[in-house]
């Protein structure tokens, strides 16, 4: 009898990173690993203190938050690579709060919400996430695009000229140094490149610094600072709600685009339960929430060529690193070199495909509109999260429009004329079943009707209540009505609701 194979141990270390034992020991793997966590750290500088302006928090506050979710979701998540850190469209929900009732009730909404969160994710909404259409999923994506782009319009205007070479050549680093090597990210040579170009010949350019002040230490852990009663919990409920629905749908459409960028699955469940953790944690440091970046997850993954857990851990180790210990060096990068990343970000996520004349030739007039209303939703409210939710909607109802174009009933009489045959085919559902009742003569057909649903199949009450108003309004003149040819479960529907409904 041969000897049991017994598989290669694998480290703690090497389960936190998501990586197979193989691969462990590649220095390729740290190598990219590390240096995207270096440059997802530098682009989630500026984001993180842009976003803490939106809530109305000091800078450090959204700073600690992206290192809290970064490090938390490393561990707890469930899509290796993905970034979750302080987000504008977390701020946006929660920044009224802050301005209304103070910092306290901000970070208890954000541990309620991560609360909300965990509920959600054993309740199985990650399951919900199959609906959501790819015309809708390519709107989610091109609007992104176009919203992360629009954030660095004012990076972009009124100033000074020289930021426009800047802007220029940081961009044309990145095309072309990755055609002699990719040893290292190209985003991360066009920071270094630009830093020290505006450095050492003195030009007076916008920087990271500008944008606030650095944190000089950790966070500290405690509880916020508001009274435990109902009072305060009514308060926050609706704001951690909002927020916690509002971070899963993006941290989730954000997974589900990963998966596909890398052809691998996530655990969508585990995601969701993470997020919450995730928040918890980062309310208790005293952090402003935040969920799944797609931006910072492009540069990561897209960009960059991170696969692993490890690249997150370090986004957010690296990031407390450079506010802490560099937070002089860091203060000096000039907002053009992180702009330039973030252009070549958008240009890298827009799915232009998807626009591309001989696409939309080919695209139903549906899915095209579907795609447009998504990317419209998103850019005019600038929450994704809206623009997701109008588009599946949209979606749906060009679905059911759809389908029931495709119920049809034909009549065939008897020869002797005493008995007429209607075939149904297609769907029976609300949409097409409304239809249903016109499509019989009840005046002239024979008294005995036949009508055959071998071709279609029941799928609601909607359908039952238009089959029994067929049945009543032949039954008014003296006919009767035999139906025939359903399968199981629709036999079963139509038995157990038969005659319950009311019909007109």
């Amino acid at each position: 009898m041969p000897a049991p194979v017994v598989p290669p141990a694998v480290s703690p270390a090497a389960r936190l990173a998501g990586l197979k034992p193989d691969w462990w020991s590649d220095p390729k793997v740290w190598r990219t690993e590390v240096l995207a966590g270096l440059v997802v750290a530098l682009a989630l500088i500026p984001e993180a203190i842009s976003f803490s302006v939106i809530a109305g928090v000091e800078p450090a506050i959204g700073l600690f938050a992206s290192f809290t979710m970064a490090v938390t979701i490393a561990v707890v998540g469930g899509r290796r690579a993905m970034i979750s850190a302080a987000t504008g469209a977390v701020a946006l929900v929660i920044g009224p709060l802050n301005r209304e009732h103070g910092f306290g009730y901000l970070v208890a909404a954000v541990i309620l919400a991560g609360v909300f969160q965990i509920l959600l994710g054993v309740l199985g909404v990650a399951k919900l996430m199959r609906f959501v259409r790819r015309s809708v999923m390519v709107g989610f994506v091109n609007s992104l695009a176009i919203l992360v782009f629009l954030a660095q319009v004012p990076e972009m205007s009124h100033v000074p000229w020289p930021v426009y070479p800047l802007l220029a050549g940081g961009l044309a680093l990145m095309v072309f140094f990755p055609r002699i090597t990719t040893a290292v990210p190209a985003p991360l040579v066009s920071i270094v490149i630009l830093t020290a170009v505006t450095v050492g010949a003195g030009i007076a350019v916008p920087t990271v610094g500008d944008k606030g002040a650095l944190p000089s230490s950790l966070p500290v852990p405690g509880l916020p600072d508001v009274p435990f009663t109902l009072d305060t919990l009514v308060t926050v409920a609706p704001y951690a709600l909002a927020m916690a629905l509002v971070g899963l749908m993006e941290s989730l459409m954000t997974a589900k685009l990963v998966d596909e960028i890398t052809d691998t699955r996530s655990d969508k469940t585990r995601e969701s339960v993470g997020q919450g953790v995730a928040n918890i944690v980062t309310g208790l440091f005293g952090g402003m929430g935040g969920c799944a970046m797609i931006g910072q997850t492009m540069i990561n993954v897209k960009v960059s060529g991170a696969r692993t857990r490890l690249s997150t851990f370090l986004a957010g180790a690296f990031l407390m690193v450079l506010c802490i210990v560099f937070g002089p060096v860091v203060s000096d990068i000039p907002m053009a070199a992180l702009v330039a990343v973030m252009v070549m970000v958008c240009f890298a996520t827009f799915d232009w495909h998807s626009i591309a004349p001989a696409t939309l030739r080919r695209m139903p007039a549906g899915e095209i509109a579907v795609m447009v209303i998504t990317v419209a939703c998103v850019v005019a409210t600038h929450n994704l999260a809206v623009g997701v939710v109008v588009g599946s909607v949209t979606a749906m109802v060009v679905f059911a429009r759809r389908v029931a174009r495709l119920a049809d009933v034909t009549a065939v009489a008897d020869p002797d004329g005493g008995r007429v045959v209607y075939t149904v085919t297609g769907e029976l559902f609300f949409a097409s079943a409304n239809e249903l009742v016109g499509r019989f003569d009840y005046a002239n057909d024979p008294e005995r009707v036949v009508i055959d649903l071998g071709g279609t199949h029941v799928w609601d009450a909607s359908s039952v209540a238009a089959l029994d108003a067929v049945s009543a309004r032949y039954a008014q003149r003296g006919k009767t009505v035999e139906i025939t040819g359903l399968n199981d479960p629709s036999a079963e529907l139509h038995g157990r609701l038969s005659g319950e409904l009311a019909v007109s």
